[in-house]
């Protein structure tokens, strides 16, 4: 049998489980608060950007060719800063006078390369769990492919760091206001889905309307509901007439 919630329903569960959307709320904030500033380790991000110059022809329109091939050649040069012979050189200088150390896979992983469209410049970002760590690694790691790209790459004539890398003590992650957010949304949600839930699988019956229209019973009758207090006033003033009319 299909069972269908009207409007004026809806308002009516909200209302009769607003405590236990209000519970579900506060702890499911609660817990993205716990989880954002103590379980979560913040990451910090530092990039520096670097032009790589190619040998130019002195013709005109094969320099415009040779520049769209140099922003072409952008992703052969984010393949090359995290393999081997540039992670190499980049892991020994990082790891050295540092008590925790590094693989290259690690600091691979931490480096990301991204240029703009039609753009001869690009950026090496790196990101870490201490800000003066990503500014170290994404220095080295350009100062390290300015220096070797050239002898790799034939035609490479020169690499400038445009910009270098500096700390920055603002984490970019997590994103604490984002999460608490989405914890306090999730909370009113999984309050209101428990609190449907519960009203749906609910099979007591509350009154004479269910048993007639949804079980298609007869009604023989009803019997009221008499709060206590009426009883016991009740009693109370039939002991006071017999009493009165024992005297009389």
């Amino acid at each position: 049998m299909e069972q269908t919630i009207n409007i004026e329903q809806i308002f009516a569960i909200l209302r009769k489980y607003r405590r236990l959307i209000l519970t579900s709320t506060v702890v499911c904030t609660l817990l993205a608060v716990i989880i954002t500033f103590f379980l979560i380790t913040p990451q910090y991000s530092a990039s520096t950007e670097l032009l790589v110059n190619r040998k130019q022809s002195t013709d005109a329109g094969a320099q415009w060719n040779q520049v769209q091939t140099d922003v072409q050649m952008i992703n052969t040069y984010k393949d090359l800063i995290t393999k081997p012979v540039i992670m190499d050189p980049v892991t020994k200088k990082i790891n050295r006078g540092n008590e925790q150390k590094l693989d290259d896979t690690a600091i691979a992983e931490m480096i990301s390369v991204a240029n703009n469209q039609n753009s001869q410049v690009f950026s090496i970002t790196a990101k870490a769990d201490n800000a003066y760590t990503a500014a170290d690694i994404a220095n080295t790691t350009a100062q390290t492919f300015q220096k070797k790209a050239p002898k790799i790459m034939s035609g490479t004539d020169n690499v400038s760091i445009i910009s270098e890398a500096r700390p920055d003590l603002t984490p970019v992650s997590p994103k604490k206001k984002l999460n608490i957010l989405i914890g306090l949304v999730l909370g009113v949600l999984l309050g209101i889905g428990i609190a449907f839930l519960r009203e749906l699988t609910d099979k007591t019956v509350r009154d004479e309307s269910f048993l007639v229209d949804e079980l298609g019973l007869t009604s023989l009758g009803g019997v009221n509901n008499i709060a206590e207090k009426d009883l016991i006033k009740k009693a109370i003033m039939s002991v006071n007439g017999s009493r009165l009319s024992r005297r009389g």
